[in-house]
């Protein structure tokens, strides 16, 4: 039976129910998971071609030879198999969980009197593990209050009633600095020890509210009972818990058991934020990241990774708070996409936690791969300014006329974004009289691309022009006398609002200030108005030069050349001594110069 009829077949007998459904190719090796809330209707849209609309999905179509399927019972069934199965069998064509990134966690440890510490493995040992954070630096925060508060063995030593009944151990330093009890020779019993640990569990679960109370009943207890030492050393406790509350708490206390979700994407990876609260305080923060292998919704990848979190944390929180609706429905728990309040707030705090590990990411491989972030840059300037291709070379032209004088230009260019100086053109404006900004930019693109068609020379992929519509109209015009138009894309760059014209459009495109396509843009800009501002006041230094000391007989080229590598301009050499001069260029010439700038003057 051949490939086509034996898929027909199948999805012929495919049954209208939800389920999981697995692609196998030709060596029976599966490629691809799916979910769907209909079996059939979900299996057939892949071999129908107006469905097939991306290149990835036509190029998996074309390697399944074999389709298998579960039925389940529901929809979140059906969402929680396919995840299971993808991480189970890592298809060739599903996303994949990236899962690189270990947070930590502090464990209170199931033994004889628990430590509690900070640890990144998960041993199923029945210990109790909290978190994770979102950082070594909060773990540790939460780590010193505890012990600040509490005391805690923090020795390796094994505690068993028999060792410790024995007499092996010995009391540490931390016992006589007051940070632990001494369990370790029978000075704390263990059911007193417990006591703290239950009230640490307590605060690592976010319930530090509960402790306050129950501190402050203690110390009021003891108040009325005159044991005013006893009760002092619960109102430091009492005091250390609270300081953290408000430092650290983000949360009103009202809101309690409640799942937060947000989601970023760029075109290899989506990154998915999972918060969860719990008695007014944020449990546990945790991101993860899906690479992309087909064109994945968003709503998709979102009720991945929500079923991601809620099994890895055994989260039963009946309320979710997302960012959009995702393709995934779980009973006994409703999504809210909230639009102000403090739970929107938490939605942003979560917004801001997924595009900062976004960025993160991407600092780190453009770190180790700085090609990675050239390109990218250029991509985006390709897709920002409508390009066919990337722009690996960029010119940019800038007019400098100041106050009617010397006109030159300046043409800069950038290869792979980044300043190339040796290719860097001045041109003297030659067929202009006066401040013709128009026509200037006229003759110096003119004389450019005719240059560089004559000499075969590479052309750029992108132009811009320092100005507004005129002068990017002027220079249009050029390139569509020199045929070049189709090649080279040009644009215009407004001053006042960093407005980016293209030729024949009367609306201007506005970027974000924060855009990279725009500061590559500007940074084009300024270099070329600098390059061009220094090579004007070097044709102006240089004309002075020659109009005032050239004028003056007796003075040659060698006595100039002492004189400004001393001086640096005219002002200065009008404004040295006569005994100054004799010293460094002799009496005679010295006089002769006096009186021929006197005579200038």
């Amino acid at each position: 039976m051949d490939k086509e009829k034996h898929i027909s077949t199948i999805i012929s007998v495919l049954p209208n129910k939800p389920g999981c459904y697995q692609y196998f190719d030709k060596n029976g090796v599966i490629i691809y998971v799916g979910k769907a809330k209909n079996l059939k209707k979900r299996v057939s849209s892949y071999f129908q071609k107006e469905h097939i609309n991306s290149n990835k999905t036509r190029v998996l179509v074309k390697h399944i030879f074999d389709i298998k399927y579960i039925v389940v019972d529901s929809e979140e069934d059906a969402l929680l198999l396919e995840n299971n199965l993808i991480k189970q069998y890592r298809p060739r064509y599903n996303v994949m969980l990236k899962d690189d990134k270990t947070y930590p966690f502090i464990v209170v440890k199931n033994e004889y009197f628990p430590r509690v510490y900070q640890t990144r493995n998960i041993v199923k040992d029945k210990s109790n593990y909290f978190g994770p954070y979102a950082s070594v630096y909060i773990a540790k925060i939460m780590l010193h209050l505890i012990k600040n508060i509490y005391p805690i063995r923090t020795c390796l030593l094994p505690l068993t009633p028999e060792n410790i009944k024995a007499g092996k151990y010995k009391v540490c330093l931390e016992y006589h600095i007051k940070r632990c009890k001494g369990p370790c020779v029978g000075l704390q019993s263990v059911e007193d020890y417990n006591e703290n640990i239950t009230e640490v569990k307590e605060i690592l679960k976010g319930n530090s509210s509960r402790i306050t109370r129950l501190l402050l009943d203690q110390m009021k207890e003891l108040s009325a009972e005159m044991k005013f030492e006893e009760a002092q050393v619960l109102k430091e406790k009492y005091d250390l818990i609270e300081n953290y509350r408000s430092k650290s708490t983000v949360v009103p206390p009202t809101l309690h058991n409640i799942d937060v979700f947000s989601f970023e994407e760029n075109d290899s990876s989506a990154f998915i934020n999972f918060m969860h609260i719990g008695n007014g305080a944020i449990v546990q923060v945790y991101t993860i990241e899906y690479k992309k292998r087909l064109d994945e919704a968003k709503e998709e990848l979102l009720g991945l990774g929500i079923i991601e979190m809620r099994q890895r944390f055994n989260s039963t929180a009946k309320e979710i708070i997302v960012p959009f609706l995702p393709d995934a429905s779980i009973d006994d728990a409703s999504f809210f996409i909230p639009q102000k309040g403090d739970k929107r707030k938490l939605l942003e705090l979560s917004i801001q936690n997924v595009k900062q590990y976004k960025v993160d990411k991407l600092k780190q491989a453009e770190k180790f791969n700085p090609e990675q972030r050239t390109t990218r840059i250029l991509k985006t300037i390709q897709t920002d300014l409508h390009m066919n291709v990337m722009p690996m070379h960029i010119e940019c032209f800038d007019n400098s006329n100041i106050q009617g004088t010397n006109p030159v230009a300046a043409c800069v260019v950038f290869k792979k974004a980044k300043p190339s100086k040796k290719d860097y053109r001045h041109f003297h404006i030659k067929t202009v009289e006066g401040p013709d900004d128009f026509a200037s930019m006229i003759e110096v693109v003119t004389r450019r691309y005719t240059r560089l068609k004559d000499e075969n020379e590479p052309l750029p992929q992108l132009v811009v022009i320092d100005g507004g519509k005129g002068q990017l109209n002027a220079a249009t015009e050029v390139l569509r006398r020199l045929d070049l138009l189709d090649k080279i894309t040009i644009i215009g760059l407004a001053k006042r609002l960093e407005e980016i014209f293209f030729p024949g459009d009367p609306i201007p495109l506005i970027l974000d200030k924060n855009s990279e396509t725009l500061k590559v843009i500007q940074q084009l800009r300024d270099e070329a108005h600098r390059f061009g501002i220094t090579f004007h006041r070097s044709l102006r230094s240089k004309k002075q030069i020659k109009s005032e000391l050239d004028s003056i007989n007796g003075i040659g080229e060698k006595t100039k050349q002492v004189l400004f590598k001393k001086y640096k301009s005219v002002k200065r050499i009008r404004e040295a001594s006569l005994d100054e001069l004799e010293g460094l260029i002799g009496k005679s010439k010295a006089n002769i110069l006096v009186s021929g700038l006197n005579h200038i003057k």
